[in-house]
């Protein structure tokens, strides 16, 4: 009952030999911190990984789209379409064959 009423009373922290005890709760407190720091600073590096996460999807997906609309402005019947105001189209005779023949 005196060890329990001792520690309630804190009197280990105001004897004659308490500069020991105060070293270990400092130290203890000392790692404490250093331990919540460190949660912390994982906690927000997840956070920002996420928030890279998701950016890079958003990127993927505009990519794709991008890489969609490419695909529709190269098919032959859009140029066709997109020229011929300007009197261009398609060629209605084959291209001529030139052999060149060295002597």
């Amino acid at each position: 009952m005196k060890k329990i009423r001792a520690l309630l009373n804190i009197e280990f922290l105001i004897q004659n030999d308490a500069l020991k005890n105060w070293r270990m709760i400092l130290f203890l407190s000392l790692l404490a911190l250093i331990m919540i720091a460190s949660g912390h600073q994982a906690d927000q590096k997840i956070f920002k990984i996420a928030a890279l996460n998701s950016e890079i999807k958003a990127l993927k997906s505009d990519f794709i789209e991008a890489k969609k609309q490419l695909l529709i402005l190269k098919k032959e019947t859009h140029l066709i379409r997109a020229l011929a105001p300007q009197g261009l189209g398609p060629a209605t005779s084959p291209p001529l064959k030139i052999i060149v023949v060295n002597d």
